[in-house]
């Protein structure tokens, strides 16, 4: 974990150091890395013809113009926490929890990682899809449902193949709309359990904002406090996603540390959760003196900003502050994560990273295998992703009308929405409400499934 070397496979758009390629099996496995089209042109689109009319509401309740959209579900956009799935592997490996608790941290962070420039937004679930992913090169397997409409409600089961560990969870994402930015709550709780170690760690991810959704330049931020808790060591990470703040200086920022039960800080954390992650003891990272390099930095940025002030006469634009996009390195410091290269034809692909791209890919054999209610038998995410937008907006516009007129049915027949995969309970481990995977997905007996599409 101490090499800075690492190894980008173009195929399986995973990035790995010169450890773990020794350590681990990379089986490569041919993915599409491009999508059948280019992302359409919004420039055509009043953007606040039609938000004007939302501002402060809660955006899950609103139809939205299919101009928002990129071309996965938020089921497939949920998958995209498994990136990064070399993270678990390795803490099984481990035999020091402080050690597991580091790469826990890591896969957390790596987890928002792909939001970075997404401005897309997934297109809504519609109640009872379902999203399925195996990676045998990578050792495990996804199970997702849209378990609720109103509030959304999306349930998540993941697990390895060779059964060392799980993590599951459930998410309502709550969106508002400031006038100029687009806020996301993710609220949910996320659940890791290491079988070998009888582990189990949950936490909750950060908030995110989009800025300018009217005017200028689209940017993110994620901020927040992140508690990631070892229930069977007592252990905690605390993670501070630090907001952008007046200059710009803090924004991607990540910083915390790792403390035992009797809160003894073991390890700080830092770095971007859009670059890399280190990990380095309490006493050399406090020891470091960067006092004088930040006030100089912070002198030069009051400087720099008045004279942007006086020179542009202010501006409706929430402007994206100048992003340092390296982190430095304190000596001492242990790489724990980078981020995987984005492909070149990234930009004109919504901003897709190697992982996304793949996931809508409806491969050879599939159907007849994944059940029906899989999204990527979506067809106005189809439609989309082949860039025809016309036929994208009258199949969403389509589906949502025959997911309204089935509510409208079981409401007259008195008939309750039955969930397929997944039951409501607690957690076992923070005893907050939260959706249970039963089991029984990949029997692929799916004889009793809805027909949404």
């Amino acid at each position: 974990m101490n090499s800075e070397e690492e190894f980008y496979d173009a195929e399986t758009g995973i990035c790995l150091s010169a450890e773990q390629c020794n350590e681990f099996y990379v089986c490569v496995c041919v993915f599409r890395t491009t999508l059948p089209a280019p992302m359409f042109s919004r420039n055509d689109f009043s953007v606040w013809g039609f938000l004007k009319k939302c501002i402060g509401m809660e955006l899950s309740k609103i139809t939205m113009p299919i101009v928002f959209n990129e071309p996965l579900s938020f089921l497939q956009r949920i998958t995209e926490y498994m990136e990064h799935t070399y993270l678990i592997h390795k803490a099984c490996t481990l035999s020091d929890s402080i050690e597991r608790m580091q790469l826990v941290a890591a896969f957390a962070i790596s987890a928002v990682a792909s939001q970075w420039d997404r401005t897309g937004k997934p297109f809504n679930p519609l109640l009872g899809e379902t999203f399925e992913l195996t990676r045998d090169e990578e050792g495990y397997r996804m199970i997702s449902e849209q378990v609720s409409h109103h509030p959304p409600i999306s349930a998540f089961y993941s697990e390895s193949l060779n059964q060392d560990f799980s993590f599951h969870g459930s998410i309502y994402p709550k969106l508002k709309f400031w006038g100029k930015s687009v806020e996301a709550e993710p609220k949910g709780t996320m659940t890791l359990e290491l079988s070998k170690h009888r582990e189990a760690y949950t936490w909750t991810n950060p908030m995110c904002c989009v800025h300018n959704v009217i005017l200028g330049k689209l940017w993110i931020e994620q901020y927040g406090t992140v508690e990631i808790v070892n229930h069977s060591t007592g252990d905690k990470c605390v993670l501070n996603f630090k907001p952008c703040g007046m200059f710009g200086k803090e924004l991607h920022r990540v910083e915390g540390h790792i403390q035992d039960k009797s809160k003894k800080k073991h390890q700080v954390i830092y770095g971007k959760w859009t670059e890399c992650v280190y990990s380095i003891e309490p006493k050399v990272y406090e020891s470091c003196d960067l006092f004088s390099v930040l006030y100089y930095g912070l002198l030069m940025e009051v400087l720099f900003a008045c004279d942007q002030e006086q020179s542009t006469g202010g501006d409706d634009a929430d402007e994206m502050p100048d992003v340092q996009e390296t982190v430095t390195m304190i000596p001492g410091s242990t790489l724990l994560w980078r981020v995987a290269p984005r492909p070149p034809n990234s930009t004109q692909m919504y901003n897709f990273t190697n992982f996304a791209m793949t996931l809508n890919e409806l491969e050879p054999g599939m159907i007849g295998v994944i059940a029906p209610t899989d999204c990527r038998l979506r067809p106005d995410i189809r439609a989309m992703e082949n860039g025809d937008i016309d036929t994208a907006s009258r199949e969403k516009e389509r589906l949502e009308e025959k997911q309204r007129a089935a509510r409208r049915e079981r409401a007259k027949d008195e008939e309750e929405w039955s969930t397929r995969w997944f039951q409501q309970g607690k957690n076992p481990y923070t005893g907050a409400s939260d959706w249970i995977y039963k089991g029984g997905y990949f029997d692929r007996r799916y004889p009793h499934l809805p027909d949404i599409y």
